[in-house]
């Protein structure tokens, strides 16, 4: 029995070795082209990593350039507040010094008109301011006309005489005078 199965054995064992050997081949060919297309992947992916990266490296340089762009208006802005405060300070002190030149021309405030007529013995003729400030209500007269005469608002005429009602003025009738307010 021996030999029987050697001889058998025999026969197998060559063509099994070269179908082990063609099945080998095979799995070294398709790892091959497997190998070559991943290694031609890697070479594109590289081109794009090197793209990536020199777009990386270019948005480093604008930005800084941006910030160095910022700093340099900022410092800008800050040099033309500090002009433009120091003008307006000059400006601001010569007009103060202006104002203190016109109140020295300014003429001095008019006093009211003197009286035309005499003070009667009761107090002051009508149409005339007397000494405590009072005017005399003469025919003809409204509070409008007595404001202007006397260089007064007429709100500031109502407003002094509170209980007078404008429209019922009686010749001889006293009436208080504003102050004038310069």
């Amino acid at each position: 029995m021996d030999t029987i199965s050697r001889e058998n054995n025999s026969n197998y064992l060559p063509i099994a070795g070269v179908l082990v050997g063609v099945i080998a081949l095979a799995v070294a060919c398709f790892a091959l082209v497997k190998a070559s297309n991943a290694s031609k992947a890697l070479a594109a992916d590289a081109d794009q990593i090197a793209t990536i990266e020199s777009t990386a490296n270019s948005a480093a340089q604008s930005a800084q350039t941006a910030n160095q762009t910022a700093q340099e208006a900022d410092t800008g802005l800050k040099t033309l507040r500090d002009g433009i405060q120091s003008e307006f300070d000059q400006i601001t002190t010569k007009f103060g010094s202006i104002d203190a030149s016109i109140a020295k021309l300014q003429p001095a405030p008019r006093a009211a008109k003197a009286s035309r007529h005499a003070p009667d013995a009761e107090g002051s003729a009508p149409g005339t301011v007397s000494s405590d400030g009072t005017y005399t209500v003469k025919s003809g007269d409204s509070l409008a006309k007595i404001a202007r005469a006397n260089g007064v608002a007429l709100a500031d005429l109502e407003a002094a005489n509170p209980g007078v009602d404008p429209k019922r003025l009686k010749v001889g009738q006293k009436i208080n005078l504003p102050t004038k307010q310069q």
